[in-house]
């Protein structure tokens, strides 16, 4: 997550990741953190520029980015044709319709779901032109491309993700992308995605977790971290700051954190919570340590016990 560590320790992160054998690493694309407590949100493209230098086999991803309103999608085509091109074809471009809290920052308002989810179907349509190579010419409702053309681009395009959490976005997804992206175990986005054409592809969850010996200190900084979590993304994609985010989060009780996420140091908490997932129809699943400055431990523990437990599982 960029927005609760510094692209130094972001890239080193990566690193360990890959030596300690995780198959994929994901980073998130903001502005702002959700909470002033995370302290940080560095450019999450500069980022991944150095990560796919430091990195020879790890697969990469936004986790993710939104090419609607902060970005242009004729320049997320070529942020991406370039990061595929430094990661050797490592890259999965992972789309969302955004939250109000990243995004207002260019002004012009936050446009309702329904217009967010036309745009991004239009974004789609332009990033997948651009791959292709040639000019493109674009007059859409929401975007217009003027003879843009992408010079330097991958022999094979990269995996484009699209993220999911309704009626709309899983049509979206089913339709359009190359895997699904969810923050939730559920069968019924699962199932929309294949109804929509998406039967086949990978499903690629997130699962939140705070790693520590001490259960307590665990769960206290997922109180102060993470507790906007539970807000869901209806509410999460509207709300415009990180103020909000704490009122909103500030009746979240320590038994409403374990409950939704994993606290301490059980191996089986861990491989229930990630059961969840493949119960439901997910192939992958990311996993989220929270605390960016716990990560060296978080992947220590995953190497020595997490990795072999979730393997036999």
């Amino acid at each position: 997550m960029c927005e609760q560590t510094g692209p130094k320790e972001l890239v080193r992160d990566v690193q360990m990741a890959e030596e300690a054998g995780f198959d994929f690493a994901v980073i998130s694309d903001h502005y702002f953190p959700w909470v002033d407590a995370m302290g940080h949100s560095p450019y999450a493209w500069s980022v991944l520029g150095a990560a796919a230098q430091a990195t020879s086999r790890i697969e990469l991803m936004t986790y993710v980015t939104c090419p609607i309103k902060r970005y242009h999608p004729a320049v997320v085509a070529q942020k991406a044709a370039t990061v595929a091109l430094l990661s050797d074809g490592r890259f999965t471009l992972g789309l969302g319709a955004g939250e109000n809290l990243n995004e207002h920052i260019t002004g012009g308002g936050w446009p309702p779901v329904n217009v967010r989810h036309q745009m991004l179907d239009e974004a789609v349509d332009i990033i997948r032109a651009l791959w292709a190579g040639g000019y493109v010419n674009f007059d859409g409702r929401h975007y217009q491309v003027d003879s843009a053309k992408l010079w330097d681009r991958p022999a094979q395009p990269p995996r484009l993700g699209i993220a999911a959490s309704g009626h709309q976005s899983c049509a979206l997804a089913g339709e359009k992308a190359d895997c699904l992206i969810a923050v939730e175990p559920s069968a019924d986005i699962v199932s929309e995605f294949d109804s929509a054409g998406g039967a086949g592809k990978p499903r690629i969850g997130q699962l939140p977790i705070s790693y520590d010996p001490d259960r307590d200190v665990a769960i206290q900084r997922a109180r102060r971290l993470f507790s906007w979590f539970g807000g869901g993304w209806k509410v999460n994609a509207e709300l415009p700051g990180t103020a909000a985010f704490e009122a909103a989060s500030s009746y979240v009780r320590d038994d409403d954190i374990v409950e939704s996420i994993p606290c301490g140091d059980s191996v089986d908490a861990v491989a229930e919570a990630v059961a969840e997932f493949a119960e439901a129809g997910f192939t992958h699943v990311a996993l989220c340590q929270i605390g960016g400055d716990t990560q060296a431990d978080f992947i220590k523990w995953w190497e020595r016990e997490l990795a072999p437990a979730l393997a036999q599982a």
